[in-house]
């Protein structure tokens, strides 16, 4: 059947059976159109789904390839190191030149303790080690006077040993004269003899007038000379003699001055007084005045390198006790992110190599650093391998076994190149990437 060819205008007569054919033919045109969109939309479909998963695959490979060439990890902190700043001396705080989290410069004044009874301490030490040497002083005199005294008593001793000679020589000389005068004796006694027999000779032959009176007188008075001189030569002996007794008791007496100056000698030389029981003081009085010296200085504590405070919580006025922390102090010279790696990446990474590392408090902040060491030790984990009590001398082996085995982290320790008023912050999150090569050490850091 042919379809008409248009349809009746409005006003003419409705022909319901050309009404039909025509909704027919539309609904034919209809099925088919449906048809041919869900095929195109089967067809793209399965097109985005197998784009889909080689995209998938695609971006795992580079994030395996990424991780695999650069090892990275979020599992990091912010370090540095810190001390603790405790007075060596006790007093009250007069003066607190710093505030909490405040950057100081080394050599900077931290606080200052109450200088006063340091300064006494100080003066009276050194007044102990100045009276000390005034005391030495002194005693140096006196042994120097007393040294001048056993050298007197030394030159006595020698004068009465001279003394000692000349008496031995004097006795010597006197028993020599007594030998002299004991000769003369006997020589006048001869002469004496033989005179008295020359007169007794010619005495009898002046009756017989053999012999002249004059003969007879001149006889006579040689018999009274020769008996003069037998007297003289007596009297000389005796006065010998006598000499060698005084020259003895003179000799007797120089020798007991002798042992008198030996004795002296001996005393002056045991009553000369020595330094060292003074001179062995100095160390003690020097360190005390050193150790006073020490104290007084310590009364002013001053920052040991560049540093940020910390944990301040005492004020001015608070009583210091040694020993006892007061504050923290950072060192901001140098900044490390200590990064926890698995043990599987520990193979790619070595001292020396470029690292990037990003603080969470600035993630659009890169800094450049460099690997300065790779941990070599954790602690065990006791669910694993047990315990290794002292003493006990077994170790404790768990017997329960885990299916899912982590790999261990180890510490690696990075350097960061950064000024030190970068306002880094003590165990603040971090991640860290290590580049693989080794680091120049350029310094820069900014934006990725």
């Amino acid at each position: 059947m042919a379809a008409p060819t248009s349809l009746p205008v409005p006003g003419s007569v409705f022909h319901l059976h050309n009404l039909a054919l025509v909704l027919q033919l539309k609904g034919a045109n209809t099925a088919m159109a449906e048809n041919d969109i869900a095929v195109h939309h089967k067809r793209l479909g399965g097109i985005v789904s197998v784009a889909i998963i080689a995209s998938a695959v695609i971006t795992g490979l580079l994030v395996i390839y990424q991780t695999t060439k650069y090892p990275r990890t979020d599992d990091a902190e912010i370090f540095a190191n810190f001390i603790g700043i405790a007075p060596q001396v006790e007093g009250p705080i007069m003066k607190l030149a710093v505030r909490d989290n405040a950057f100081v410069k080394q050599g900077g004044l931290l606080f200052e303790i109450d200088p006063r009874p340091y300064d006494y301490a100080l003066q009276n030490a050194q007044s102990e080690q100045s009276t000390l040497e005034g005391q030495i002083e002194d005693e140096r005199r006196t042994i120097a006077s007393q040294v001048s005294a056993v050298d007197a008593a030394r030159a006595n001793t020698s004068s009465t040993a001279a003394n000692i000679n000349r008496a031995a020589a004097a006795v010597a000389e006197a028993r020599a004269n007594v030998l002299r005068a004991k000769a003369a004796l006997e020589s006048a006694k001869a002469d004496l003899s033989y005179t008295s027999n020359n007169y007794n000779r010619i005495e009898p032959l002046l009756a017989q007038q053999f012999v002249t009176v004059d003969q007879v007188d001149q006889a006579r008075t040689a018999v009274t000379s020769k008996t003069q001189a037998v007297d003289q030569a007596q009297s000389e002996l005796v006065q010998a003699e006598a000499a060698v007794e005084s020259a003895t008791a003179q000799l007797e007496q120089a020798k007991a001055l002798a042992l008198q100056s030996q004795a002296q000698l001996g005393q002056s030389q045991h009553g000369v007084l020595t330094l060292d029981p003074l001179t062995n003081q100095r160390g003690s009085r020097t360190a005390a005045n050193l150790t006073a010296e020490y104290n007084r200085n310590n009364c002013s504590v001053y920052a040991p390198f560049d540093a940020r405070v910390t944990n301040m919580i005492i004020s001015q006025g608070a009583y210091a006790h040694t020993g006892q922390q007061l504050f923290t102090l950072i060192d901001t010279r140098t900044w490390w992110a200590v990064a926890n790696f698995r043990e599987t990446q520990l193979s790619r990474i070595h001292p020396g190599m470029a690292a990037y590392v990003y603080a969470l408090s600035r993630p659009n902040v890169r800094y450049e650093g460099v690997v300065d060491s790779v941990g070599y030790g954790v602690q065990a984990d006791n669910t694993l391998v047990g315990s290794y009590a002292s003493g006990a001398g077994l170790p404790d082996v768990q017997r329960s076994l885990n299916w899912v085995h982590l790999a261990t982290r180890f510490p690696v320790r990075v350097r960061i190149i950064a000024p030190e008023t970068e306002p880094f912050r003590l165990s603040e999150s971090a991640v860290v990437v290590i580049r693989g090569e080794s680091s120049g050490e350029s310094g820069t850091y900014g934006n990725p």
